[in-house]
């Protein structure tokens, strides 16, 4: 479930198709997001699943699947 809001979420922010948003899909490489686009998806990820994800952690967040992992380990708490 948190894969599909995601995909939702980065599909509709970079205006991507959501086919390209795997698993395995750079944020920056894969799908053009630029560092403003982070800003604004990390911002809208922290609304949707009430979540905080800090500066550090995103400079760590590499592809989709890095979110995914951070969102489930966080809201698992």
């Amino acid at each position: 479930m948190v894969f599909e809001k995601v995909v939702s979420i980065i599909a509709d922010q970079l205006d991507v198709e959501e086919e390209k948003v795997t698993m395995e899909a750079a944020i920056a490489d894969d799908l053009g997001a630029d560092s403003l686009d982070v800003v604004d998806l990390v911002m809208s990820l922290e609304e949707e699943f009430n979540i905080e994800i800090p500066d550090e952690e995103v400079e760590n967040i590499k592809t989709v699947g890095d979110i995914v992992k951070f969102i489930e380990e966080k809201t698992e708490e």
